[in-house]
């Protein structure tokens, strides 16, 4: 099955700036790409008033007219690229997790207008992120540049979601050319609470760590032959603040669906929250692929 890569388009410019990382996940991936636009407002917007009256409003030439303009600009800039284009009657949340059904990868801009209102902000990039079925590559700002040939950078924690997001990390970073970070976060020595015990704590704090990163890094290394793989140990109260900082020279932070200790609550919790909307880069949800209907 030859799983597209989709992106929600409004005709917004941050839609359009996904739009342009969805084509070049695409090209990457050797995958199609479909434009994907949501006429009805999650809150009901444009759906008849009658309740009685059950049609669905017709796709807007407007709309149509907007995805194709922005497929041809795409393709011009993709050679070879095959762009499809359709908009779905539906809500902007619902939309995109049934297309992604069926898709490699969804990708979903900062903020847009009309049917993809509120697409990171919002419920609907946390509804995108946490129900899709597949990976969710969410576009942050372009208030500044993105260090296109920077490392991948990944947290690792030792649980099952994020071995999960350190093999797609290490994919992205295979296809992108470039470097491959592994990170850990662990709280600071000072900030144990039995003074006798820093020393010991501190040694074993620091070995877990290596281990960590030691078999991450190994198995990254059987699995991508060749790929440079950088072991890091950050110190922080809190993971998102070393991980915010650490993606400013980044080209993509991957990270898991859930995790434990440092990394708890990836997806649904403050970490993932704090790095969709504040990491320097664009961040990828490692969704497992579901069933294809």
């Amino acid at each position: 099955m030859n799983r597209p890569v989709v992106v929600g388009v409004d005709g917004s410019p941050p839609s359009l700036v996904a739009a342009e990382h969805a084509a070049r996940a695409a090209v990457q991936r050797s995958r199609p790409l479909h434009l994907v636009h949501g006429y009805l407002h999650p809150l009901g917007y444009g759906v008849p008033v009658n309740p009685y009256d059950l049609g669905l409003p017709a796709p807007t030439e407007d709309g149509q007219k907007m995805l194709e303009q922005a497929a041809a600009d795409l393709a011009e800039r993709w050679p070879g690229l095959t762009v499809e284009v359709r908009q779905v009657a539906g809500g902007p949340g619902a939309t995109l997790v049934e297309e992604s059904r069926r898709a490699e990868l969804v990708v979903v801009g900062s903020r847009g207008l009309g049917g993809f209102a509120g697409l990171l902000l919002g419920s609907v990039g946390t509804q995108v992120a946490s129900h899709a079925h597949c990976p969710v590559l969410v576009v942050r700002p372009a208030e500044e540049p993105i260090p296109v040939a920077g490392p991948v950078l990944v947290g690792v924690d030792g649980s099952e979601p994020a071995e999960l997001a350190v093999g797609y990390a290490a994919d992205e970073a295979t296809r992108r050319g470039t470097g491959l970070v592994l990170a850990h976060v662990r709280p600071p020595d000072g900030e144990r609470r039995v003074p006798d015990e820093v020393t010991e704590t501190g040694s074993a704090a620091h070995a877990e760590s290596a281990g960590l990163l030691a078999t991450a890094a190994a198995a990254v290394r059987g699995s991508h032959p060749g790929l440079p793989v950088e072991e890091r140990v950050l110190s922080a109260a809190k993971p998102e603040q070393a991980l915010i900082e650490a993606s400013g020279d980044a080209a993509l932070v991957v990270v898991g669906s859930r995790g434990r200790g440092g990394f708890a609550g990836l997806l649904l919790g403050s970490v993932s929250q704090a790095l969709v909307q504040h990491a320097h880069c664009p961040v990828l949800v490692a969704r497992p692929y579901g069933h294809a209907r």
